[in-house]
């Protein structure tokens, strides 16, 4: 069992029963589990029933030789290391191992029991690694994908927003059209008494400015607005005239709907005669 908590199969294949018993003898005494198969196509029978890490095949075999069936291991297990070992090193032999059967090595033989240990025991590290490289990569590609559709959800829910914003921008300025042709002042207020609305006409006959919006009614100058607000509050509606700039008006406070959701009153201000 190696340290990661997994049991490390090696799967070692040649036509010839004393090189796999030397193979054998040679792990004996590490942590491995040694399978065996005497030829190509055993090799490939057995890794369709046991999960292995490396496989060691022999370059020469009978049927199907060591590169062939290496190539066909790395189509099918490709994460699977493989290692050829062979008699015969020639340039040509290794190129096609190396191109053809995606081999890690190349060891000939006869092999030295110490170097072999080594590139087995790197072969299994390499396994491991290129492993949980596989895995970093699916999980990054999950989290971009996943990053990806919640910046396209993020991006539909500016563009709702936005369009929903600029509906009700559209709203707006068609209540505030429609303020604005009113032949009556009107502003609306909260309980504070700070000015939420205010059409063209209030601003024609009291002569206030343009941004009086935000500010309370006690800073326009009109004794009775602050009264009035106080009574309106208290009863609901409250009417009298009195004059603005020379001029009577009647003016008119109302009490919000409070079940509407908003708390406040409007003041409607109807000028009444020529000035005086």
């Amino acid at each position: 069992m190696d340290e990661r908590g997994e049991e490390i199969r090696i799967l070692c294949v040649d036509d010839e029963p004393n090189v796999l018993n030397a193979l054998k003898r040679l792990f004996l005494d590490e942590d491995y589990t040694i399978l065996t198969a005497s030829s190509g196509q055993e090799g490939i029978s057995v890794l369709g029933k046991e999960r292995v890490q490396l496989v060691i095949s022999d370059y020469r075999m009978p049927a199907m030789n060591g590169v062939e069936f290496l190539a066909e291991v790395y189509k099918r297990w490709p994460d699977t290391v493989r290692i050829v070992l062979s008699g015969y090193a020639d340039s040509a032999s290794i190129v096609s191992a190396i191109n053809d059967g995606h081999v890690y090595k190349f060891i000939p033989k006869p092999w030295n029991d110490d170097d072999l240990k080594v590139t087995v025991s790197n072969a299994i590290e390499r396994f491991f690694l290129f492993r949980k490289n596989r895995q970093l990569t699916e999980e990054l590609q999950t989290r971009n994908l996943e990053l990806q559709k919640l910046n396209d959800s993020q991006q539909k829910l500016l563009g709702e927003k936005a369009a929903l914003l600029a509906v009700r921008e559209k709203i707006l300025r068609a209540h505030q059209n429609i303020l604005d042709s009113i032949p009556a002042g009107i502003i609306g207020i909260d309980r504070s008494g700070m000015i939420a609305m205010c059409n063209t006409k209030w601003r024609e006959v009291t002569g206030c400015s343009l941004d009086i919006l935000g500010t309370n009614i006690a800073d326009m100058g009109i004794d009775q607005l602050v009264q009035m607000r106080d009574d309106v509050f208290k009863s609901g509606h409250v009417m009298l005239e009195l004059v603005v700039n020379n001029r009577l008006c009647r003016l008119s406070g109302n009490l919000i709907d409070p079940t509407t959701g908003q708390e406040g009153a409007t003041f409607t201000l109807i000028p009444e005669c020529k000035d005086l």
